[in-house]
């Protein structure tokens, strides 16, 4: 059975991993058939590097989570998307406080995906971008 995007944005919320948990993930939008989802992280001081600026593994993770969320939501079924290899791009460092991430399945395989995902801040200023590639599985049917 086919979910609406506002059945799979309130699952994946209620059903949150421990790390979209350790840096206070809000799924606020996905769309199924564009293969795109948009996120917004709660990022503490604590999270930062000792300039002040949010550390640049955490950004790596949030950027992932986003690119992951895409494919998964594009697939339309249960999977989980390994990271084959990842690159990111920093472009102005991140601050702590409220950020966003906008991911996107660019391309759907059966045994390898390619997703981009952009972080941003409240004004809309990207932060960096992720470039990934990963090796779907699904769950329900694993061979």
């Amino acid at each position: 059975m086919v979910m609406t995007n506002a059945e799979v944005l309130e699952r994946m919320n209620r059903r949150a991993p421990p790390t979209a948990r350790f840096l206070n993930t809000e799924l606020l939008a996905v769309d199924q058939d564009a293969g795109t989802v948009r996120m917004a992280f709660d990022i503490g001081d604590h999270l930062c590097n000792p300039n002040g600026t949010v550390q640049g593994g955490i950004v790596a993770a949030m950027l992932d989570d986003a690119a992951a969320y895409a494919a998964i939501v594009f697939s339309k079924k249960k999977i989980f998307v390994p990271t084959l290899e990842m690159k990111v791009s920093f472009f102005r460092p991140a601050r702590h406080g409220r950020l966003f991430a906008n991911g996107r399945c660019i391309k759907f395989g059966r045994k390898i995906s390619f997703m981009e995902a952009d972080l941003e801040d409240g004004e809309g200023t990207m932060l960096a971008r992720l470039t990934t590639t990963a090796a779907p599985i699904d769950l329900d049917n694993p061979n």
